[in-house]
């Protein structure tokens, strides 16, 4: 990540304050992507840029303020491709142990500081994760402007990590599905040194008569983590009151050299009318934040997908 300071006349003149602090960081990545699903388009290019643009600044009293933007551009399935960003801005202020997100910002569960939700992805563009066979919700920070904001809260003292967070209901009849009705989360997490665990406990509500169904749904996941030698896991554990099923996920990776790292993945839903989730894939380190990744396995619809390409992070 690369870094500008800026100074101006202002904050030189005022007594006291620190000058902001902005920096910018990313990646890039391109390839080929199989989708054997993809009627219109089995293979197509690949392309991802993301730039993230994040300031910060801190008070007199050593509170921190920041705030993120970003930008990014994609490749569409039916091929092409296309731009979004900036879009809309997330914020915090933290200070010791305590940090308080709002705006385009992540939730208890995608935000990691409790259980690894997504582990360890497959391939280029990590088309696999542990995360794809549980229904609960995740919503993150992205190049959009999001129907919905979230409020978090985080506070961490030696090993432990408590974490709760708000995403409101959105008003407007024209957005997505699942964003017709509020959740809250909430987590608890340990460092045990060799292993971690946390447990996320969520609640939907609804205003709506036509998501009575959602009423009081709610949904639970226990992480656990850890390395053994050259080996590192994450396995979660959940259940949807939606599916009434026990889900679970289960990534691997392991370093086979100080340059390569081989990863895997399988995930299962509990619903007999979908498949099972699984892949395998590589890491490839070229130097210089440089790297080939690669990897090919099956969705819930059972469809076979498959990538190769470079990407480069900075």
């Amino acid at each position: 990540m690369k870094k500008i300071l800026f100074a101006t006349t202002a904050l030189i003149a005022t007594a006291g304050v620190a000058a902001a602090d902005v920096s910018f960081g990313g990646y890039g990545r391109f390839g080929l992507f199989y989708d054997e699903g993809n009627e219109a388009k089995e293979t197509r290019l690949e392309q991802r840029f993301r730039l993230n643009i994040t300031a910060t600044a801190e008070s007199d009293a050593g509170v921190e303020f920041g705030g993120r933007i970003r930008l990014q551009s994609d490749e569409k399935s039916t091929g092409g491709a296309a731009g979004s960003g900036p879009g809309a801005a997330g914020f915090w202020v933290s200070t010791g142990g305590f940090r308080l997100d709002l705006g385009n910002t992540s939730d208890v569960l995608d935000s990691g500081d409790i259980v690894s939700f997504y582990g360890n992805g497959v391939g280029l563009t990590a088309f696999v994760e542990q995360s794809d066979a549980f229904g609960g919700d995740a919503n993150g920070f992205g190049s959009g402007n999001p129907d919905r904001q979230t409020v978090k809260a985080r506070y961490t003292v030696g090993d432990f990590t408590a974490a709760v967070s708000f995403t409101e209901e959105s008003e407007d009849a024209a957005v997505d599905l699942e964003d017709h009705w509020s959740y809250y989360q909430i987590g608890f997490a340990y460092d045990f040194g060799v292993v971690s665990a946390g447990i996320v406990y969520g609640d939907r509500d609804s205003d709506r008569a036509a998501f009575d169904l959602l009423e009081d749904t709610s949904y639970w996941i226990i992480g656990v983590s850890g390395e053994l030698g050259q080996l590192s896991y994450n396995l979660t554990v959940g259940e949807d009151d939606l599916v009434d099923e026990v889900a679970y996920g289960l990534s691997v990776a392991y370093d086979v050299s100080s340059a390569t790292t081989l990863t895997a993945v399988v995930a299962d839903s509990g619903v007999d009318s979908l498949d099972e989730v699984y892949g395998v894939g590589f890491k490839h380190s070229l130097g210089g934040g440089v790297s080939l990744r690669g990897g090919v396995g099956q969705e819930t619809d059972g469809d076979t997908l498959a990538d190769l390409g470079i990407r480069f992070d900075f």
